[in-house]
């Protein structure tokens, strides 16, 4: 389990003192994907890089299995650090290494025998499906390819966590699913933890369980993906879900109605048949609906008429048809 305790870091900057990050509180269980979201500049990088220490934060804990790695001699957190693997939007290659070099190199700090490590190597080249670039070098490789040379890499120690910053932004979409499928294998078959830090509100859907919303420099809510997807309660976090609702009050009409869709509700075509049902027009106004484990999430807000009795339709045919919704101001 990760633990994070009144988290503080202060960067001194030309100006002054920059605080990356205020009174950070969270816990990651073992075994989930716990995401990290938030815009450019809000912390979240520095916050993952202070889970293994990269950067030291000024103040408070960060617990790994109940031990305080703050406290730790170099030894004990040198040992510590191992059961922690890392990636990068970068990649972070040695250029001169070849694919299996670069796998080996952790194992090579720990002392971990030559013919030991390149079999643990091998083993993860065949776990992340290029067992024929064993001897490629990295300017050879494509994009897709070098996050997975840098996945089996951290994963040569056996971590118990992986921390992946921004792992696949410097990804087109069709590699970043396959990446994120590579990560959702990983998960379950070796148990690992995964930590994904990112601003793409697609990337937390499509692989994690858990999310905390990070806004200048402070977590705005933690909760399950879903539930943050289908009610969000901090504005950064209804910004990222819905980026346009914020112009939608300028929008002259009648009710804007905003259904919400949270799981228990198949991918039917809801607003068609409330047009064709109720006889209204309606404008979508602003969409998010994803398919999070076979089930629909996300939210519809609808702009309705200028007239008060095709509104009351509409709203008895949600009532019936159970459609979750509310008024928006």
């Amino acid at each position: 389990m990760i633990e994070l305790k009144n988290l503080t870091k202060t960067f001194r900057v030309p100006a002054g003192e920059l605080v990356a990050l205020r009174d950070i509180n969270l816990t990651v269980n073992d075994g989930e994907i716990f995401g990290i979201i938030g815009l450019s500049g809000a912390g979240k990088s520095t916050l993952v890089r202070c889970i293994n220490l990269l950067e030291r934060p000024d103040c408070g804990e960060v617990l790994i299995d109940g031990k305080n790695l703050l406290t730790m001699k170099e030894k004990e957190l040198l040992e510590t650090r191992r059961s922690i693997g890392m990636i990068f939007q970068g990649f972070c290659l040695l250029e001169q290494r070849t694919v299996i070099g670069n796998i080996c190199f952790p194992l090579e700090i720990a002392g971990v025998k030559k013919q030991e490590a390149k079999a643990r190597a091998e083993e993860l080249l065949s776990l992340v499906g290029l067992t024929e670039k064993a001897k490629a070098y990295p300017s050879q490789l494509s994009g897709g390819q070098k996050q997975r040379v840098a996945i089996a890499r951290a994963l040569a120690t056996r971590p118990k966590y992986l921390l992946c910053d921004e792992a696949t932004s410097a990804l087109d979409p069709t590699t970043t699913n396959s990446i994120l499928a590579l990560l959702q294998e990983i998960n379950r078959t070796l148990g690992v933890t995964i930590v994904v830090i990112t601003h793409e509100m697609d990337v937390i859907d499509r692989i994690c369980h858990r999310v905390a919303v990070i806004d200048k420099s402070e977590i705005q809510e933690i909760g399950e993906v879903s539930d943050v997807f289908t009610s969000p309660k901090s504005e950064i976090a209804k910004e990222l879900i819905l980026p346009s609702v914020k112009a939608v009050g300028q929008i002259k009409g009648g009710k804007k109605l905003r259904l919400v869709f949270d799981g228990e509700s198949a991918f039917l075509p809801v607003v068609s048949d409330l047009v064709l049902d109720c006889r209204v027009p309606v404008n979508i106004l602003a969409a998010e609906t994803k398919e999070i484990d076979g089930k629909a999430f996300g939210q519809i807000l609808l702009g309705l008429p200028d007239d008060d009795r095709m509104c009351a339709r509409a709203e008895a045919w949600l009532q019936t048809n159970r459609i979750t919704y509310f008024e928006e101001a």
